[in-house]
């Protein structure tokens, strides 16, 4: 399933913009930037349990916010893409 997850991370503190570094890095292990704190992730029921728990331990709930969007597997007439930045397949392999 298509899960969109993304991040609010206050960085008014070193301590902040270190948390904004590891979210986003451990969001790369899963999926797709798409916009700055924005990610696209195909995962199962599991993986998307797991990646929550990760990033739940690394934020701060009193000053950061998560938020996760489960698109299901008919995503693909879910989402319209304007503008800058084309979309693409998330599930296809991606070419560095």
């Amino acid at each position: 399933m298509l899960v969109l997850i993304t991040y609010d991370v206050n960085t008014e503190t070193p301590a902040g913009k270190k948390r904004l570094r590891k979210v986003a890095k451990q969001c790369v292990n899963y999926g797709q930037r798409v916009q700055n704190s924005v990610f696209e992730c195909i995962l199962d029921a599991a993986k998307c349990k797991e990646v929550q728990h990760k990033l739940e331990v690394l934020i701060d709930p009193k000053t950061d916010s998560l938020r996760f969007y489960y698109l299901g597997n008919n995503y693909k007439t879910k989402v319209e893409h304007v503008g800058a930045k084309p979309s693409f397949d998330v599930t296809e392999p991606l070419i560095v």
